[in-house]
């Protein structure tokens, strides 16, 4: 899975679970897995572009 591919799922993810924002991508790595948002353990690499772009636009779409 691409970096462009891991960006909804990580806005989700941050969307269902807000606390998850602010973990580091090895952590995420797992939680995508166990979460069943990806079947296998991803790149840290793709996954560390995924949260820079994820995070750059958190206040455009995250609830009021």
């Amino acid at each position: 899975m691409s970096a462009a591919e891991l960006v909804p799922c990580l806005r989700d993810l941050y969307s269902r679970l807000p606390e998850m924002y602010f973990n580091q991508p090895w952590e995420l790595q797992s939680a995508l897995f166990l979460l069943g948002y990806t079947d296998e353990l991803e790149d840290e690499a793709a996954i560390v572009a995924a949260v820079e772009v994820g995070r750059s636009d958190w206040p455009q779409w995250r609830a009021a």
